[in-house]
């Protein structure tokens, strides 16, 4: 079941300059930036109100996706993510639904477990699905 939107992922060139934008806009510092190796970037995080995040994410490399994102689109949302129960079984059920998925499984990250939608199924919008352990 999906609980709650989480956060919006925004993808920016330049990190330290976007962090200094969104604190100014946001009142607010990150509560924490961090490199994220297995998506090859490196992200800032906002906490808006008490439940959504905004995520501004940098490509670690020339060749991620968040790297050919910006290269194709620019800056400016990348992804949207929801909270859910069972990782799994959401990935499981939107595919029964003819969702075509990124992730067949939820992959572990340091956040919690994360799986994503493919956004030609999505009308162009990347879903990620997050599951914090209990």
């Amino acid at each position: 079941m999906i609980k709650r939107l989480h956060h919006v992922g925004i993808a920016v060139n330049n990190l330290d300059e976007s962090v200094a934008l969104y604190e100014q806009i946001l009142g607010v510092k990150p509560h924490s930036i961090e490199d994220i190796p297995t998506q090859r970037v490196k992200a800032a995080f906002f906490k808006v109100g008490s439940e959504v995040e905004v995520e501004l994410i940098q490509p670690t490399v020339s060749d991620s996706g968040v790297a050919r994102f910006l290269k194709n689109r620019g800056q400016g949302i990348h992804h949207i993510c929801f909270e859910v129960d069972d990782i799994d079984g959401e990935l499981k059920a939107m595919a029964k639904k003819g969702v075509e998925l990124i992730d067949r499984q939820g992959r572990t990250e340091p956040a919690g477990k994360v799986g994503f939608l493919h956004p030609k199924s999505t009308r162009g919008v990347l879903i990620e699905f997050i599951q914090f352990e209990t």
